[in-house]
């Protein structure tokens, strides 16, 4: 079943098109400042956060191994931006068959496009951010050109676990509209059980071998120091990293794909 969805997917190509532009264009829509907003979102978190964690606790960043960078605000920023992306991608999938309930009502077509298209829309934001975080790096000493292959490559990998659990979370949320307010709190928990505002070694120091293999088991824990790996440090993730990375994104979307497929009967009923 999750193969035929991808087949009927893939012959929808213009419809996906159209819908994910639709979306770029309405997510600013009669805003004065438009896509800066995709700039000020993730830098007034990194105002706050940087306040609070690297003046107020004093956490410091560990210096980038080999790179040698030593800047609480970058190594903040390789972790923030990919979880910006998930909790976007999570909110904007959830809602994307409610918010267009008429369209779903009306007119037959893969339901599913619905949500891919809010996530590329997120996409395009994370992409934006991600090439101003570059140009902040090589500032910084970090000439990351030769590792964009690598960056690209781990980019797809969440796409493809956001858009998984995203189509879970559409299909379920027309049945149970308690999840958007659930979803809120999860991301919250989410956030501060990965190493985003915090080294990884502080963990490290507070939990035994096995509490620390369960935290490793996180999928964004991953995510975020493989980007840091990246970005930050300018090494190659682990390949046991990166194994682990495929295997869950692959196995969300397939989930997500049959999750949907088998809700998806009476969604126009529901809406």
């Amino acid at each position: 079943m999750p193969l035929q969805k991808l087949s009927d997917l893939s012959s929808s190509k213009e419809l996906f098109v159209n819908l994910t532009l639709r979306e770029l264009r309405s997510k600013y829509k009669r805003s004065v400042l438009g896509w800066t907003w995709s700039l000020l979102n993730p830098l007034t978190s990194l105002l706050i956060y940087g306040f609070v964690f690297a003046v107020i606790f004093g956490v410091e960043a560990p210096p980038g191994d080999p790179s040698g960078l030593d800047n609480f605000a970058m190594f903040l920023m390789c972790g923030l931006l990919p979880y910006n992306f998930l909790s976007n991608g999570l909110n904007g999938g959830m809602g994307a068959l409610i918010g267009n309930g008429n369209l779903v009502k009306k007119v037959f077509f893969p339901r599913e496009i619905l949500v891919a298209a809010s996530t590329a829309s997120w996409l395009v934001s994370f992409l934006i951010e991600l090439a101003v975080l570059a140009v902040a790096l090589v500032f910084f000493g970090n000439v990351i050109v030769l590792w964009i292959p690598m960056v690209l490559a781990l980019v797809a990998l969440e796409v493809v676990f956001v858009l998984g659990l995203a189509l879970m979370l559409a299909a379920s949320a027309v049945y149970f509209r308690d999840l958007q307010h659930l979803l809120s709190i999860v991301l919250q928990v989410w956030f501060y059980s990965a190493p985003i505002v915090y080294p990884l070694s502080l963990v490290e120091e507070k939990l035994t071998s096995w509490q620390m293999a369960l935290y490793n088991l996180n999928p964004l824990t991953r995510f975020v120091e493989a980007f840091r790996d990246v970005m930050y440090d300018m090494r190659m993730p682990p390949l046991d990293e990166l194994g682990y990375l495929l295997l869950v994104s692959v196995a969300s979307l397939i989930a997500g794909l049959a999750v949907f497929s088998r809700l998806e009967g009476k969604l126009a009923e529901e809406l």
